[in-house]
């Protein structure tokens, strides 16, 4: 694997890392009985470690 995408394999995930955390910050302000509705916090939410962070999407590969 070359280094361009090594770079290229970092970058993608960091983008789907960042994505998804503004994703969850987006669904955190809404309203509770909107999270209710919308079925979140939903059961994967449950299975993820407490660790979990944004600096986290280099750290399994």
């Amino acid at each position: 694997m070359s280094i361009l995408s090594t770079i290229s394999r970092l970058a993608h995930e960091y983008s789907e890392a960042r994505a998804r955390y503004l994703t969850e910050r987006s669904i955190n302000a809404l309203p509770i009985e909107l999270q209710k509705d919308i079925g979140w916090p939903d059961v994967h939410e449950s299975r993820r470690s407490p660790n979990f962070s944004i600096g986290s999407w280099a750290g399994g590969k």
